[in-house]
C-alpha cells in the first residue's frame, strides 16, 4: 500500500503530509535537513500494524507553507501546526513522534497541547526542560570554536555555503553525522566550524551513508533546491524567542507516556546524557528508553527494524483512544 500525498490548510497554514493505514492517529514529525520522506520506512509498518501513521513537512520545508517572517517559525507555532493537522483530519487525538528537531516540536506538542497529543515518542534528541541561560549564550560558549547552531543562526550565511551545491553539501552532513560514515575520534569535529571557514570542509567525502541510496538524496536535495534553506534554518534562528515564549514552562515535565530511542555514536544523545539521566523526573511517563549500538543520528533510517520494533510494541501498549 502506498502513501497518499494530501496538502490540509487553513487560517494562514498549510501542510503537506502522507499518510497510509487506518486506525489511531500517529503523526511523524522530521528533523533538519529532511522531509516527509525520513519516515519512508515507518509509514507501511504503522500502517500494517493498525495505525493511521501520518508524516509531515514542517513548515518552511518541502511542499508546506514557508513564511517569509522568521518569527512565524518560533515552536509555539509549530505545535500549533500538528494541532492543526490533527483536527484537519478529523481527529480529536493523536500520538506524536518526533526525530531531531522533530523530537523536540514534538516533546513541546505533548508539553503544550496534552488535551490534543496523548503520548510522545522522542528519536534521537532527548527531552530537556526549557531553562538554564539564554540558549545563544549557551551555544557561543561551546568548545572554543563556533557551534554550528551559532553559525546557522545568522541570516543568509549558512545559506551561502549551501545553496550553490545542495545535494553535495546534504551528501557530507548525512554522512557526517552517520554511524558508519562519521569521522573519526581524531578528525575535526564537523559539529564546529574552523575561523574563516564552513561547516562542509569537516565532512567526510565520497562515501554515502549505507541507509542513504542515491535516489534517497535525489528526493532530500530536490526539495531545497526547489525551496531553499531558509525555511529549515528559521528553526534555528528562532531558539532565543523559544526560551522567552515559553517562560511558563521552565523545568516542566512531560506526563504523557512516553519513549526514547537514540543512537550510541550520536553526540545528540552523548551530549545530553544529563538530560536522559533526569527522565524519571522530566519524563515521569516514561515507558522505555533505549541506546542502539553504534547508531549514528539518522536512527530511523540507520535502523529501520529496530525502530519499528520499538515503535510498534509502545504503541500497541499505550492505554486504547
Amino acid at each position: 500500500m502506498e502513501g497518499t500525498h494530501r496538502v490540509v490548510s487553513g487560517g494562514g497554514r498549510r501542510i503537506h503530509l502522507v499518510e497510509q493505514g487506518v486506525g489511531p492517529l500517529v503523526l511523524l514529525v522530521h528533523g533538519f535537513p529532511e522531509s516527509w520522506y525520513s519516515w519512508r520506512h515507518q509509514l507501511p509498518v504503522l500502517a500494517a500494524a493498525g495505525y493511521r501513521a501520518v508524516a509531515i513537512d514542517v513548515r518552511g520545508y518541502g511542499r508546506s507553507g514557508g513564511p517569509a517572517d522568521p518569527d512565524a517559525y518560533r515552536m509555539a507555532e509549530l505545535v500549533e501546526d500538528n494541532a492543526f493537522v490533527v483536527r484537519a483530519l478529523g481527529e480529536e487525538t493523536a500520538v506524536v513522534v518526533g526525530h531531531d528537531w522533530g523530537s523536540v516540536i514534538a516533546a513541546n506538542s505533548a508539553l503544550l497541547r496534552p488535551d490534543v497529543f496523548r503520548a510522545v515518542g522522542l528519536l534521537s534528541v532527548p527531552y530537556a526542560p526549557r531553562g538554564g541561560p539564554r540558549p545563544s549564550d549557551v551555544f557561543a560558549g561551546m568548545g572554543g570554536q563556533e557551534f554550528y547552531v551559532s553559525y546557522f543562526q545568522e541570516a543568509g550565511r549558512a545559506e551561502a555555503e549551501i545553496e550553490p551545491d545542495v545535494r553535495g553539501w546534504l551528501a557530507g552532513f548525512y554522512a557526517a553525522f552517520s554511524g558508519d560514515t562519521m569521522p573519526g575520534p581524531g578528525a575535526p569535529d564537523p559539529h564546529f566550524v574552523g575561523e574563516g571557514g564552513t561547516l562542509r570542509e569537516r565532512f567526510p567525502a565520497g562515501r554515502l551513508p549505507g541507509w542513504l541510496g542515491e535516489r534517497d538524496l535525489d528526493v532530500y536535495a530536490g526539495e531545497f533546491e526547489r525551496t531553499g534553506l531558509t525555511g529549515a534554518l528559521n528553526r534555528y534562528r528562532n531558539m532565543d524567542r523559544d526560551w522567552e515564549d515559553l517562560a511558563a514552562y521552565d523545568g516542566a515535565a512531560i506526563t504523557q507516556p512516553s519513549l526514547f530511542a537514540g543512537g550510541g555514536l550520536d553526540a545528540s544523545t552523548t551530549w545530553l546524557a544529563d538530560a536522559v539521566a533526569a527522565y524519571p523526573v522530566t519524563l515521569p511517563g516514561l515507558v522505555s528508553s533505549h541506546l542502539l549500538d553504534g547508531c549514528g543520528h539518522w536512527i530511523q533510517q540507520e535502523r529501520p527494524d529496530e525502530i519499528n520494533e520499538l515503535l510498534v510494541g509502545w504503541l500497541d501498549a499505550l492505554p486504547a483512544v
